[in-house]
This record gives structure tokens, C-alpha cells and sequence, in this order.
């Protein structure tokens, strides 16, 4: 049984998180910690277990064999590095942290100590996604010119995120270090290595960060990504359009569809099943002894520079190098 503690219930999925963690049949939640008592308290309440004051205690404690980082993210890098030289196995809520600088303090500390570490990156394990992929790799649409991914939400608009989601200190951002965060990695994901970054931010709701967000991503291959995303929209759909020399590609939600020089019309795909969700491939990783190709530290670092890069162009309104 791998015990393991919440850090933190800052973020909006620590609860489904440590959710998964109990249903897994090789795992459970065996205390929390957070920098607010009460917040943290609160969670251990529902969770039914201890609530460990000092984060200190967490880390030498010889039973806790793993965490779950979802504190502010700008706790990240000071947590990781703790945990990582504890010994303690990270999993961890997206992004890796505030800035390149951190991110490569993190990385150093899991390579030395070879803990196992995992990203939450849901998207790249879900049906609809992996098979644009396949779809990209195995050639069927062509050289790729332009790959949009767009996800946004009513928070801003409708009021229903957590204020502390608006506090730039905690978070470093708004909508895009937040929900920007999935089609950043998942461009990288499906396009390879990115090269530049362009953006342009806007603040519409009067929360003091940006909750409007697009960016223009270069990749070395000459692909252009389309980072869209926003805590000001009703309706939208999950979106991923992707353009070749040779056929396009639509995911809208769990619709797919494609269709290529040859195929006489619209192709509705047979779909693959749904790899494991990143907090059951996580305990797999642990239990199996098995190393990490999936939502780890590399791409967890890829991330960063690409969120980076994009605020940096935010404020300078030039095209900034990852």
C-alpha cells in the first residue's frame, strides 16, 4: 500500500485528487498539510485523517511514501525539492512552477534522488487525443502547418473560481498559467519541440491578471500551435483543429472527425480506449518500479519555459525564445 500526503488544498482538484488516490487499490491519503490551518483542517476533516501542521513532519515521516502537491503554486519549487530529498514520490498539479529557474531546481532534485514524479497532464491520456496524435505521427494529414487547442470557462464571468485563483503572488497569472496550461502542453505534446512564443493577454473582468489569453507557438519543425484560452466563455467547446499538407483534424468535446485528400469525405473514427488517468499511472509507477515516459519532469519543464515565454511576451509584445 503506497501512503501518501496532500500538500495542500490550495488548488480546485486537491479534493478530486486525493479522491483518486483512495480509489486506487494500491494507494491511500494518510494526512494533509497546508500553510493555511484552516483550509487544510478542513480538508483532513473530509478525508478523514490526521492534519500535520508543520510540512517538516510530512517529509521525515518514514510511513509517507509519497505526496500530492496542491499547494499555491508558488510553493511548488520549496515543497518539490523538500520532498524529493525526503525520498517522497511527487505528483504534482500543473504548472511545475513559476519560473525557469525553479523548474530546473525541481528537475535536478527528482533526477538526483530518482523518486518517481508525475504531471497532472489529463489530456494526453484521454481517447479523443491520443488518437490525433497517432493520426499526426503515422502521417495520414501530411506535413502539419497549424495545430489550434482551444479550453476556457465561465470562472471569470460567472464567479464561481476561488478568489485565490486571482492572486498573482500564488499563482503567478490568471486564465493562462491556469487553464492555458492544457493546450500549452498538449502542443508540445502532439507538435515537438517549441522554438518561440507570441502573445497577447487581456483583463476584462477587473481581477488585477488576465482571464483573455491566446499565444502563437513556433515549433522547430515549422508547425504553428494556437494557444487559446480564457476564464471569460460560455459554451465553448474542448477544441483541437489540426491542418496538414495532406487532411485536417477536429476534436470539438468527444467528437472527432478527419478527412484527407483521399478519403471522399468525412471520416468518423473508431476511437481507443482511455489510458489510465495520470494518478493511477503514478501509483502504477511506484508499485511496478516502472520509469516515467508519460507526464514527466521533461515535459513538466517543457511547460514552464513555454509559460515563461508567453507572459514574458505578454508584457513585451515581442516574440520571446523558449
Amino acid at each position: 500500500m503506497i501512503n501518501v500526503a496532500l500538500m495542500g488544498a490550495w488548488h480546485v482538484h486537491a479534493g478530486e485528487y486525493a479522491s483518486r488516490i483512495n480509489r486506487n487499490p494500491d494507494s491511500k491519503i494518510v494526512s494533509v498539510w497546508d500553510d493555511n490551518t484552516a483550509r487544510g483542517t478542513d480538508m483532513a476533516k473530509r478525508l478523514k485523517v490526521p492534519f500535520i501542521p508543520n510540512c517538516e513532519d510530512v517529509f521525515s515521516d518514514a510511513s509517507v511514501d509519497a505526496v500530492v502537491i496542491t499547494s499555491s503554486t508558488n510553493m511548488h519549487r520549496e515543497l518539490m525539492v523538500k520532498a524529493a530529498e525526503a525520498g517522497k514520490h511527487i505528483y504534482t498539479e500543473k504548472v511545475l512552477a513559476l519560473t525557469n529557474e525553479d523548474a530546473e531546481a525541481i528537475a535536478e532534485a527528482v533526477k538526483k534522488s530518482n523518486v518517481h514524479f508525475t504531471i497532472s497532464f489529463p489530456h494526453e491520456r484521454e481517447k479523443a487525443f491520443v488518437f490525433a496524435k497517432n493520426l499526426i505521427e503515422n502521417g495520414t494529414l501530411g506535413k502539419i502547418s497549424c495545430a489550434k487547442f482551444r479550453k476556457a470557462h465561465t470562472g471569470s464571468v460567472d464567479n464561481w473560481l476561488p478568489a485565490h485563483f486571482y492572486n498573482k503572488e500564488e499563482c503567478g497569472g490568471g486564465a493562462m498559467v491556469d487553464l492555458g496550461a492544457h493546450p500549452m502542453y498538449m502542443l508540445a505534446w502532439l507538435l515537438g519541440e517549441p522554438v518561440s512564443v507570441f502573445s497577447c493577454f487581456t483583463e476584462m473582468s477587473g481581477r488585477g491578471v488576465e482571464d483573455n489569453a491566446i499565444s502563437l507557438i513556433e515549433f522547430s519543425n515549422g508547425t504553428i500551435g494556437v494557444s487559446e484560452t480564457g476564464f471569460m466563455s460560455w459554451g465553448d467547446p474542448l477544441t483541437l483543429e489540426v491542418s496538414g499538407s495532406d487532411g485536417y483534424l477536429i476534436i470539438q468535446d468527444s467528437q472527432v472527425k478527419y478527412h484527407t485528400r483521399n478519403s471522399g469525405g468525412w471520416i468518423i473514427p473508431d476511437l481507443p480506449h482511455d489510458l489510465p488517468h495520470p494518478i493511477d499511472y503514478f501509483v502504477a509507477s511506484i508499485v511496478n518500479n516502472t520509469e516515467n515516459k508519460m507526464f514527466s519532469i521533461d515535459e513538466a519543464l517543457v511547460l514552464t519555459r513555454l509559460m515563461s515565454a508567453a507572459y514574458k511576451s505578454s508584457v513585451s509584445g515581442e516574440k520571446i525564445i523558449v
